[in-house]
């Protein structure tokens, strides 16, 4: 009979032991920093990857692209408006060993540069260049940030700004001045509307100076919206050209 417990086989157990725990599977979206007697040795591709217990160690990098919030930040434009900004941030590791060796947490890193950035860049703008040009400022501070983070092998994809948060106060000064702007071009409106039917009553009004039947016309369209009504009564004026006609006829018969 096997005796399971005896020294030989505790041996086995051990050294079995020994081998499975320095079995490390790498996926596809992640690589490997080994690291023998704490020296760096090498990356690990994907795949089954044998790592010895005690001598050799190794930090797990994914090279997926991460999604980094960045918090409210308080800054002040460049017209001396205090703000809140806050941001979001795509990037990911193109170079592990870099990831490792040259910082020590590449995710707090990569936050603080975006947020001391993002107060920088924000300082250097007036408010209205802020609300009016949020992708330019975006893709200013992008590109100060991924420059900033290639030494760490860190590739920041873009930063967009989400929220720009403004004092109650200049809010309420922003709708003061918009309701200013509309009441503005609500008065262009309306005098240029009284300037094209005022001009068109002097054409009108010289248009029947020098032609009477015009007048006769628009007598006879004014009689015609009256009737329309059915409740009015309407004195027709005696045109005078009428009355000179009635006059000369008469004249004609006594002769």
């Amino acid at each position: 009979m096997i005796d399971l417990f005896s020294p030989l086989w505790i041996l086995f157990y051990v050294i079995a032991l020994f081998v499975l725990s320095g079995l490390k599977i790498v996926k596809q979206y992640e690589r490997g920093v080994k690291f023998t007697l704490g020296k760096y040795t090498g990356i690990m591709e994907p795949g089954l990857r044998i790592v010895i217990p005690i001598i050799e160690s190794w930090e797990r990098v994914d090279l997926r692209i991460k999604t980094l919030d960045v918090p409210s930040q308080e800054a002040v434009s460049k017209d001396n408006v205090s703000l809140k900004v806050n941001a979001v941030i795509y990037y990911k590791v193109q170079e592990a060993k870099k990831a490792i060796l040259e910082v020590e947490s590449f995710n707090y890193a990569v936050a603080q540069l975006a947020q001391t950035t993002m107060r920088n860049i924000v300082g250097e703008f007036e408010l209205d260049e802020i609300l009016a040009k949020r992708e330019q400022i975006s893709k200013k501070i992008s590109d100060i940030v991924d420059k900033d983070t290639d030494p760490w092998g860190i590739k920041v994809d873009k930063i967009e700004l989400k929220d720009i948060e403004l004092p109650e106060t200049m809010k309420r000064a922003m709708a003061r001045q918009a309701e200013s702007e509309r009441d503005r071009r609500s008065r262009i409106i309306l005098a240029t509307g009284e300037k094209q039917a005022s001009q068109l009553l002097a054409d009108a009004a010289k248009t029947i100076a020098t032609e009477p039947i015009a007048l006769h016309l628009r007598l006879f369209q004014t009689m015609s919206d009256i009737a329309a009504e059915k409740n009015s009564t309407i004195i027709v004026p005696v045109p005078t050209e009428l009355l000179d006609f009635l006059a000369q006829s008469g004249s004609g018969k006594k002769k």
